[in-house]
C-alpha cells in the first residue's frame, strides 16, 4: 500500500466517523420527535379516560336515582336541590344534559327551557345507545344545542358522552361539559417533561455515541500514524533492496563486457546514443529513464550464453546462433522481477526484432515493436558496426551511415532511422557515435 493511498483510505474513514456522527445525530433528532409525539398524545389520551371515568362515575352517581323510573329516563323539569348543590360541588363539571335515544332532552341544569325539547340526534348519542361505551374529547361549542353552553365563556370545554343503563339496556346518555383548563394545563405540564427527558436521554446517547466515535477515530489516526511511519520504513527498505538490486544487476552487466575485451564500454555507447535519438522522438521523461536502463543492460542476458560462443574469434554455427539469440529472452527474465527495470523489460526483450519482421525472438513487425526497443536496436547496430571484432573489421562511419539508410524500413524503423539522422547532423552523437572520427567527418556524413 503506497503512502497516498494509506492517506486516502485513512481520509475517507475519518470522513464516514463524522457522517455517521451527524447522520446519528438527525436520526436520533427523528427518533426523539417520535418518541415525544407518541408519548403526548398518551398522555392526552390518558388525560381523556381518567377525566371520562372521573366525570361518568360522579354524574351517574348524583343522577341516575332521580332520572330512572321502571327502569325508563323519564323527562323531568325539576330535581331537588340536592342535586344542584352536588354538582355545584364539583366547579369542573359546567353543563349536564340528559338524552334519550331519540335525541329529546330530557333534563338539563343549563338552560332547562330547552327540557322535552328534540334536537338532531348527533352520531355520539347514536354510537353510544348502540353500543354502551362512553366517549370523551375536546370539544369547540357551537352546535345549536350548545347555544346556552357556549354563553359561559369557554371556549374549549371537554365533552363526555356516557351511557345511562337500566340493567343491561342503555335508555339514554348523558352528555357532561367540563372545564377543559385543569386538564390542558396538566397535559401541558407532562408534554413539557416528556419532550425533556427525551431529548435528553437522546442526547446523553448520542453524546455517549460521540465518545466512542471520537476514540475510535483517536485510536484510528494513532493506528494510522504508525502505518505511516511503517509504511515509510518499508518504502525506504524497499528502495535501498531495488537500488542494491540495481547495483547487482549493473554489475553482472559489467561482468559481462568483462569477458570480451572487443566489447568494453559497448553498453554505456548503445545507453548514451540510445537516449540521444529517444530525446530526438521527444519521449517523455519516465520513457527516457526506462530507455537509459534498457540501454545499459540490453544485453544481460548473455551471461546465460557460453563464453566459448560470446569470445568465439570465428562466424558462430547456427546452432551457437540459436543459443545467442536467446539472450533477449534470458535478459527479459532477470530484470523481469525488479520493480524499477519493469518497463525496461520489453525494450530488452524485443531489441533485435526487425521492422520487416524477420528479427527475434518474435518476428514482430512495424509498429508492433515498441518504439524504445527499435532505438536500443538501432544504436546495438551501430556501435556493433563501428567496432572492431574478431571476426569483421569496424566500419568507417561513411560506411555505417549507408548501412543503416540501406536498413531504414527493413531492419530498422524508418523513424527512429530519420531521429538517429537529424541528431548525428547536429553533432550530438559526434562523441558517441565514434570517438576516434572528427567532428566534422561525422557531420559531412550525416
Amino acid at each position: 500500500m503506497t503512502q497516498v493511498s494509506l492517506t486516502e483510505r485513512v481520509s475517507r474513514s475519518l470522513t464516514l466517523l463524522r457522517v455517521f456522527v451527524v447522520a446519528s445525530a438527525v436520526l436520533l433528532a427523528l427518533a426523539a420527535l417520535v418518541i415525544g409525539t407518541i408519548l403526548t398524545h398518551a398522555i392526552r389520551d390518558q388525560a381523556l379516560e381518567d377525566a371520562k371515568a372521573d366525570l361518568t362515575q360522579y354524574t351517574n352517581g348524583v343522577l341516575n336515582a332521580e332520572l330512572l323510573r321502571d327502569s325508563k329516563l323519564v323527562i323531568r323539569k325539576r330535581l331537588p336541590a340536592v342535586i344542584d348543590r352536588d354538582l355545584a360541588a364539583r366547579p369542573d363539571i359546567i353543563s349536564v344534559k340528559v338524552w334519550r335515544p331519540d335525541g329529546v332532552l330530557a333534563w338539563t341544569n343549563v338552560a332547562p327551557e330547552r327540557i322535552g325539547r328534540q334536537f338532531p340526534s348527533s352520531h355520539h348519542l347514536d354510537e353510544v345507545v348502540e353500543h354502551g361505551e362512553a366517549e370523551a374529547e375536546f370539544e369547540e361549542l357551537g352546535e345549536a344545542e350548545d347555544v346556552a353552553e357556549s354563553k359561559l365563556g369557554f371556549d374549549s370545554v371537554v365533552e363526555v358522552y356516557a351511557p345511562i343503563r337500566a340493567g343491561r339496556r342503555v335508555v339514554g346518555a348523558y352528555e357532561i361539559y367540563a372545564n377543559a383548563s385543569t386538564i390542558e394545563a396538566s397535559i401541558a405540564k407532562g408534554k413539557h417533561v416528556i419532550w425533556i427527558a427525551t431529548f435528553a436521554v437522546l442526547a446523553v446517547v448520542w453524546a455517549l455515541l460521540l465518545i466512542l466515535v471520537r476514540g475510535a477515530s483517536t485510536t484510528l489516526t494513532k493506528q494510522t500514524e504508525k502505518l505511516r511511519a511503517r509504511s515509510r520504513e518499508l518504502m525506504d527498505s524497499y528502495a535501498r533492496l531495488e537500488q542494491n538490486t540495481l547495483e547487482a544487476i549493473e554489475s553482472l552487466n559489467a561482468t559481462v563486457e568483462a569477458k570480451d575485451p572487443y566489447t568494453a564500454g559497448h553498453s554505456q555507447r548503445v545507453q548514451d546514443i540510445a537516449l540521444a535519438v529517444g530525446t530526438q522522438l521527444g519521449l517523455e521523461r519516465n520513457r527516457l529513464e526506462s530507455l537509459r536502463l534498457a540501454g545499459l543492460l540490453h544485453d544481460i542476458g548473455k551471461l546465460a550464453v557460453p563464453d566459448a560462443i560470446l569470445t568465439k574469434p570465428a562466424r558462430l554455427t547456427e546452432e551457437e546462433f540459436a543459443l545467442i539469440q536467446q539472450h533477449s529472452e534470458a535478459g527479459a527474465r532477470i530484470v523481469g522481477n525488479l520493480g524499477r527495470l519493469r518497463d525496461a523489460v520489453p525494450i530488452i526483450r524485443h531489441h533485435h526484432e526487425r521492422w520487416d519482421g524477420r528479427g527475434y525472438p518474435h518476428n514482430l513487425a512495424g509498429d508492433s515493436i515498441p518504439i524504445e526497443a527499435a532505438i536500443v536496436g538501432l544504436a546495438d547496430a551501430w556501435d556493433a558496426m563501428t567496432t572492431d571484432r574478431p571476426y569483421h573489421r569496424a566500419l568507417t562511419v561513411q560506411e555505417a551511415l549507408a548501412e543503416i539508410r540501406s536498413g531504414r524500413g527493413t531492419q530498422f524503423a524508418p523513424a527512429v532511422v530519420d531521429a538517429f539522422l537529424a541528431t548525428l547532423s547536429r553533432g550530438t552523437l559526434a562523441q558517441i557515435a565514434d570517438a576516434s572520427a572528427p567532428d566534422e567527418q561525422l557531420q559531412a556524413a550525416g
